[in-house]
C-alpha cells in the first residue's frame, strides 16, 4: 500500500506526521546540564503559545515532529509525550546533581567516570516502560544515536511507514517500534569516558549492537538532520517544502569555541589531545549546521557563521527558502554574556559553565537560559505555528 493509499491517520503521531496543513519540527541540541539552557527557551515558548490560546499548551500539540540529540533527546522524548517545558525542567534540576555524581570507586581511564545505571532509573522514571510505538507518543520523535560496532549514524523515529518498523518474516532484525524509549534516550545520551555504551538489540539471538552519544555524529544540532527525515522521499513522511508550509525551530544549549593551548595539550597528554580534537569536531559539526540551515531557510535573530562568512541575512539560496527557521542560543563567551544579558562572570566561572557534568552551575544555567528567551523570543515568533 503507497503513502498515498494509506487509511487515513487515527493516533495524534499520525495526525502530525502524515496529516494535511502547515507542519513544524521542534530540534534540541546536546549539552549534558547544559540542556537547562534549552528548557529555558522552551518553557518560554511554552508561555507564548499559553498566552495567545488563553489557555495552558503543549508544545507537543504545535509541532509535528520533535527530536533531540543526547540532553536534548531527554526533553524531545519528554515533549513528545506531552510532559510541559517547566515539568521538565523541574525533573533536570534533580536529575543532574543525582546522575553527574562520581563514585569514589572508579579507576580513570578504565572506567566510565559516572554509573549508568544512575541515568538508566531516572530516565525510567519519566518513560516508564514505553516503546517507541506508544501511543502515549502525541507527535513525531526522533532520537540521533551513533553506532559504534558498525559505525552509524543512527536517527530513530516512530515513523510507522519507515523502511525498519515492522519486524520481517524472516526475522533479520528487530522492528524499531519494539525498541524501548528508555535504551534509546539512553543510548543518545551515553558520551563516551562519561557513561558505558548502551547495548541494544537489532537481530534476535545475536549479540546486541552498541551506541554511543549522538552527539557524536554529525548531528548534536539536529535540525537538518530532522529536516530531511521529514522531507526525503525515503523516509516516507515528504512534507512539502516552502516557507508557507514548514517552520524549524532549533534550540541550542550554550555554545562556545573550545579552543585550547600548547601547555593544555602537554599536560593532558594523547588522550587529552584526542578528547580537545573530539569537542572542537562536535562545535564544527555545528557550524556546518547553521550554515547549511541559514542558506537553506529564513527569518528569526541571526548568527554569524564564522569571521569570513558573517551572517547569512542576504544570502539566498537560488531556489529560495525552503522553510522558516528560527535558532535560539546563548554563548557562553564572557563579552556576549554581559552585552546581551547583563550577565557579568569571571573566567573561572565560563569555564565552569562550559561543562557538560557539573551540576552546580546549573542553577546559574536556568538563570542565563531565562533571560536569553526572554530577549530572544516574542509573540512574532510564534505566529508561524
Amino acid at each position: 500500500m503507497s503513502d498515498a493509499e494509506s487509511p487515513a491517520p487515527t493516533q495524534p503521531r499520525d495526525r502530525h506526521l502524515f496529516g494535511p496543513g502547515r507542519k513544524a519540527i521542534l530540534s534540541i541540541d546536546g549539552g549534558g546540564v547544559r540542556g537547562v539552557i534549552a528548557l529555558g527557551f522552551l518553557a518560554r515558548l511554552e508561555s507564548l503559545l499559553s498566552e495567545r490560546a488563553g489557555a495552558p499548551s503543549r508544545l507537543c500539540d504545535y509541532f509535528d515532529l520533535v527530536g533531540g540529540t543526547s540532553t536534548g533527546a531527554i526533553v524531545a522524548t519528554g515533549i513528545a509525550l506531552g510532559i510541559s517545558a517547566r515539568d521538565i525542567r523541574d525533573f533536570y534540576m534533580r536529575l543532574g546533581p543525582r546522575i553527574f555524581h562520581r563514585p569514589w570507586l572508579r579507576l580513570p581511564g578504565w572506567q566510565a567516570k559516572f554509573d549508568a545505571e544512575a541515568l538508566r532509573q531516572e530516565i525510567i522514571s519519566v518513560f516508564e516502560n514505553r516503546d517507541l510505538d506508544s501511543p502515549d507518543l502525541q507527535t513525531g520523535l526522533g532520537v540521533m544515536l551513533k553506532r559504534i560496532d558498525k559505525a552509524g549514524a543512527w536517527i530513530l523515529t516512530n515513523n510507522p511507514r519507515s523502511k525498519f518498523w515492522e519486524t520481517p518474516p524472516d526475522g533479520a532484525f528487530i522492528g524499531n517500534r519494539h525498541y524501548k524509549l528508555t535504551n534509546l534516550v539512553r543510548a543518545s545520551t551515553a558520551a563516551p569516558s562519561y557513561f558505558e555504551p548502551q547495548e541494544i538489540a537489532i537481530v534476535e539471538g545475536e549479540p546486541p549492537a552498541l551506541f554511543v552519544d549522538g552527539g557524536l555524529t554529525p548531528h548534536n544540532d539536529p535540525a537538518l538532520a530532522l529536516f530531511l527525515t521529514a522531507v526525503i522521499p525515503a523516509y516516507h513522511i515528504v512534507w512539502p517544502m516552502g516557507v508557507e508550509n514548514l517552520s524549524v525551530f532549533s534550540v541550542g544549549t550554550g555554545g562556545f569555541r573550545p579552543a585550547t593551548t600548547l601547555a593544555e595539550c602537554q599536560k593532558g597528554g594523547a588522550i587529552g589531545v584526542a578528547l580537545r580534537s573530539l569537542m572542537q569536531q562536535i562545535y564544527e559539526n555545528q557550524s556546518l549546521t547553521l550554515s547549511l540551515m541559514s542558506w537553506l531557510g529564513k527569518g528569526g535573530a541571526v548568527w554569524p557563521i564564522n569571521s569570513e562568512i558573517g551572517d547569512l541575512k542576504e544570502v539566498n539560496a537560488p531556489f529560495g527558502p525552503l522553510f522558516n527557521y528560527r535558532r535560539y542560543d546563548v554563548k557562553l563567551e564572557a563579552d556576549w554574556l554581559k552585552d546581551q544579558l547583563g550577565v557579568a562572570l569571571a573566567p573561572d566561572d565560563i569555564a565552569r559553565l562550559r561543562r557538560f557534568d557539573d551540576p552546580s552551575v546549573m542553577p546559574l544555567l536556568d538563570e542565563i537560559g531565562q533571560k536569553a528567551a526572554e530577549r530572544q523570543m516574542s509573540a512574532a515568533d510564534i505566529a508561524i505555528l
